[in-house]
């Protein structure tokens, strides 16, 4: 390569091509390295059954979690009526706490070698939580949907909680029941209240 000279020291002409490797690789789109439904060995004390049952569940939940947490965002924005304001506060301080819940249900699927679902469509392939309508309900509506979605949950929880402690698979029990079960626990007993039609005082 031609150089030119200067006070001793070799520099490099100004026609020099780009470094190969300083170029970002771009529209790369190769195979999958792993395929969805299935777990990596993992050296942490756990079957390759265990493991694999473990991230099914959660899957599950998972899904099912993400969509509740998009209905608790959709009712946000749709509040309305002379309670707006407090319920627009209280479905978006949930729906923040259901996005933790995501966080920590995923990166337990990754941490057994799962793959933890991710991609919106995904996730409407797998989810057993209604669809609800594009428009806005009413009120009670809104929140009776919110309800249902909880408890299709709590119960999935439950049951994958037991029958991953039945497995060995503390770690998965554990994220299940103080996190996801509390969690919901909480969160039903907030919106049922807002169902119950108690006058402010009698006669």
């Amino acid at each position: 390569m031609a150089v030119a000279t200067q006070k001793g020291k070799n520099i490099q002409a100004e026609n020099k091509p780009e470094v190969e490797h300083s170029q970002p690789w771009i529209h790369v789109k190769k195979a999958e390295i792993q395929e969805f439904g299935t777990v990596r060995q993992f050296p942490i004390g756990l079957s390759r059954d265990a493991r694999m049952y473990s991230c099914q569940r959660l899957n599950q939940v998972l899904a099912d979690t993400q969509i509740l947490y998009a209905l608790y965002k959709k009712h946000h924005w749709l509040m309305r009526g002379h309670t707006f304001y407090q319920l627009h506060l209280l479905l978006d301080k949930h729906a923040e706490e259901q996005l933790k819940l995501i966080d920590e249900v995923a990166e337990r699927i990754q941490a057994l070698g799962g793959l933890a679902v991710g991609d919106p469509r995904h996730v409407a392939e797998l989810t057993r939580i209604p669809r609800p309508p594009d428009g806005c309900e009413e009120v009670p509506s809104m929140i009776s949907r919110l309800l249902e979605a909880h408890e299709m949950i709590l119960i999935d929880a439950r049951d994958a909680a037991r029958k991953a402690a039945d497995q060995g698979d503390d770690g998965t029990n554990d994220l299940l029941v103080s996190d996801i079960v509390r969690t919901g626990e909480a969160q039903v007993w907030f919106l049922v209240e807002h169902l119950v039609d108690t006058p402010l005082g009698r006669d």
